[in-house]
């Protein structure tokens, strides 16, 4: 059996205590394989055997989504898919190119189920306008696989039509019990609820922001987007997705702000003036994330979101570093 497929058949059987093993594993394929990230380590000029943790693994800053075909194997696959990030005409928007797009959805569908439990009991309804509209989202493949899944009756994508989105919320609470959940980018969902606040539709309901204003709106605090929308939403707390075009695997928060991360999926902390401080203990800083259903682009990332870790291992999102280019699913400043 390949290192691949080898990888792969594991992945879904990562722990805690398991998954340092394995990024090591894959850090050390990707290094020789991956030619955009060998490159990369190359002209660090690291010594590569003295990398025994995961904190000493240099990560790929994320910017090279944009100008490098991040392959690992590259010889060996051509993409099925292309997923690209948002932004505007005026951006270059990262690209990840996808070997197998089946194993995207059901990695995605594991980490939602472990936590929210069976698709089956879901109805899955989403605002995604400027996804939709710019095309090539894995956000939007991703509510794609969770409404066929789910076995809904109702289309799970509305644009900006929330006529429509009100009957389906209605016709939900009306069919067999099931719980309804309304995906949104962070804009989006401002606006429907502006429009229709106290609308018996929208109550007892479980929110789930995407993030991003998308240059719409005024940028907010987390805290304060979500008071705006519990306004029109009820008290339940507004859940939150953490995810990027450039990973595979997401992080969820439950009302608090504080985001989980599955086995496959780990944040840890850089100095954000030294990119090569990282560390599993650093309570603030820069997120780097390490991926491991990344097995076939690049799994150790240096992102520009900068976070505030806590000791049970959750990790809240403080906004964006200075500069960096308003991108992605993740945008709160």
């Amino acid at each position: 059996m390949s290192f691949r497929a080898d990888f792969l058949a594991q992945l879904p059987r990562l722990t805690a205590a398991t998954a340092e093993a394995a990024a090591l594993a894959l850090f050390r394929y990707q290094a020789a394989h991956c030619p955009p990230y060998r490159d990369y380590l190359t002209a660090l000029g690291r010594d590569l055997r003295g990398v025994a943790r995961v904190e000493d693994i240099p990560f790929l800053p994320i910017e090279l989504f944009k100008t490098h075909d991040v392959r690992t194997n590259p010889a060996e696959w051509e993409p099925q898919e292309t997923f690209l990030s948002s932004g505007t005409t005026r951006q270059q928007r990262s690209h990840h190119f996808i070997r197998d797009p089946q194993l995207y959805r059901q990695h995605a569908a594991r980490i939602f189920e472990h936590y929210y439990g069976p698709l089956r009991q879901w109805t899955v309804l989403a605002l995604l306008p400027s996804y939709l509209e710019q095309g090539n989202s894995s956000l939007v493949a991703m509510v794609e696989h969770f409404a066929r899944e789910s076995g809904q009756r109702q289309e799970a994508f509305f644009l900006h039509d929330h006529a429509a989105l009100l009957r389906a919320l209605a016709e939900a609470r009306q069919g067999p019990a099931r719980r309804v959940l309304l995906l949104g980018v962070s804009y989006a969902l401002l606006d429907f609820a502006a429009a229709h606040a106290g609308r018996p539709e929208l109550q007892g309901l479980t929110v789930l922001e995407t993030g991003g204003m998308k240059g719409r709106r005024r940028e907010m605090i987390r805290e304060e987007l979500h008071a705006e929308l519990q306004q029109a939403f009820g008290p339940a707390g507004i859940h939150s997705e953490y995810g990027m075009t450039e990973l595979l695997s997401q992080a969820y928060s439950f009302g608090d702000g504080r985001f989980h991360a599955p086995p496959q999926l780990r944040v840890l902390l850089r100095d954000p003036s030294d990119p090569f401080s990282v560390s599993s203990t650093r309570p603030s800083g820069a997120i780097n994330v390490i991926d491991l259903a990344n097995v076939d682009s690049c799994a150790f990332l240096e992102t520009k979101d900068l976070a505030r870790m806590h000791p049970d291992g959750t990790f809240e999102v403080l906004g964006r570093l200075d500069n960096s280019d308003v991108r992605g699913c993740n945008q709160m400043v």
